[in-house]
């Protein structure tokens, strides 16, 4: 067995949770060693929509979406899409999900998630100088338009927003087209969220977080973690090694650190597993396609047609829809031409895809309750957990590295974490 030991603390994923939370400890003084099989801000990090979408404070379960759901499901073209081979290994998932539309827990739900992002976008403001980043992240708000004549569904997503104590602002169709002149006729009215923000280029975000990273001395292994395992001075990680990298000798490669903080995304819940922690994580795979134009000026998202077009460096990204398949499952890029579809169904001039960029595909971890699970480990000293962001990853992302640092220091974070640990199941 060949064992390097490191007196550091691993964080294990270099996503975007993975890179703010390595970075917010190394700059803290606590040495960190950052593992990923892939390269940094890879996988949903680098193909997310780019929106810090700190007004999404309801829960994913409800019961709008409940009624929508067959409706969904049998659309080709919809957002959702479950594969029937992989009906039963979703369903217990899926049960979960409809468990948390009870009224009691959508409120519960909406507390919780209203105090991570409440202290998200002022999390970022604090950490994107610190990497030079500053240039990448715009606040000119993001817009939710509908086709619908007559805006009643529209009107009362406004309510709900406007009730939650979110800032918006209402646009008729002649303000909406002074606010926004790219989209077309067929829009009819928009909310207005002012206080958001979006990024320009997630994957470059991801590279100035590792390279700030990287200049405080922090270090990176790419190789994927099997297993952690506890031992006399900490955790052991079994590594799988990559086959350009020679070995020194024969047997399993290992790191030996002092603390863990698992960030693996969408596999996070194997390693946790291994730790006797049974988490009810599943892969919702997201899609994206880039095109040749930017017609707009911030953020759109679609309220009857459930994706998001963001205004990026290399043209704008249409982001969007749910798909239950499995993470190893070969992605259908099918879905993303769908939504160049959606987008000239509300451009005023219809766009093309990028020839030079490919349609892409990620894995977002999501869990029924739309919570992340943050926190330490209740039976493993030494071992924290920040994973699970669903659709957020990006808009929490320095947020949950702040609070994740705060208790590797030994401090108290300024958020109750009890809605986010990991026995909540």
């Amino acid at each position: 067995m060949n064992t390097e030991s490191n007196p550091g603390i691993a964080v294990i994923g270099a996503g975007i949770v993975g890179l703010t939370t390595a970075l917010q400890l190394q700059r803290a003084g606590q040495p960190a060693v950052l593992l990923d099989a892939q390269g940094p801000g890879s996988g949903c990090s680098q193909g997310n929509a780019g929106h810090f979408a700190t007004e999404q404070v309801f829960p994913l379960a409800s019961i709008a979406v409940l009624r929508q759901l067959p409706a969904m499901l049998l659309d080709p073209t919809g957002p959702l899409r479950l594969r029937a081979g992989y009906f039963f290994k979703a369903l217990p998932w899926l049960l979960r999900f409809v468990a948390n539309v009870r009224p009691a827990r959508q409120q519960a739900l909406q507390q919780a998630l209203t105090a991570l992002n409440e202290q998200a976008l002022p999390a970022w403001q604090r950490l994107l100088p610190q990497a030079a980043a500053t240039d990448l992240v715009q606040f000119r708000g993001a817009l939710l338009v509908s086709e619908q004549p007559g805006l009643i569904n529209l009107a009362q997503t406004f309510s709900q927003y406007r009730d939650a104590g979110i800032s918006v602002k209402w646009l008729e169709q002649e303000a909406l087209r002074t606010r926004e002149p790219a989209l077309g006729n067929a829009v009819l009215g928009a909310i207005e969220f002012p206080e958001v923000a979006h990024t320009v280029d997630p994957y470059e975000l991801c590279l100035r977080l590792y390279q700030q990273f990287v200049a405080l001395g922090g270090r990176f292994c790419q190789h994927q973690v099997q297993r952690i395992r506890p031992c006399n001075n900490g955790y052991q990680l079994e590594l799988m090694p990559e086959p350009n990298i020679p070995q020194s000798g024969p047997g399993e490669l290992t790191l030996q650190v002092s603390k863990v903080v698992i960030c693996a995304g969408a596999a996070s819940h194997q390693l946790c597993a291994g730790l006797g922690y049974q988490v009810p994580l599943e892969a919702e795979r997201g899609y994206h396609l880039m095109t040749q134009s930017r017609p707009l000026q911030s953020p759109v998202s679609s309220l009857e047609r459930k994706f998001i077009m963001t205004p990026m460096q290399h043209g704008l990204r249409l982001a969007g829809t749910v798909e239950f398949a499995g993470i190893n499952s070969t992605p259908d890029y099918r879905r993303a031409s769908v939504l160049l579809q959606h987008a000239n169904q509300l451009l005023a001039e219809p766009t093309a895809a990028n020839p030079a960029l490919e349609p892409w595909a990620g894995n977002r971890p999501s869990l029924p309750d739309s919570l992340p699970i943050l926190g330490p480990a209740p039976r493993h000293p030494g071992v924290y957990l920040n994973f699970g962001h669903q659709h957020l990853g990006l808009t929490w992302a320095a947020l949950t590295a702040e609070i994740t640092s705060t208790l590797l220091q030994g401090q108290t974070p300024g958020i109750d974490l009890r809605p986010y640990r990991i026995n909540r199941f």
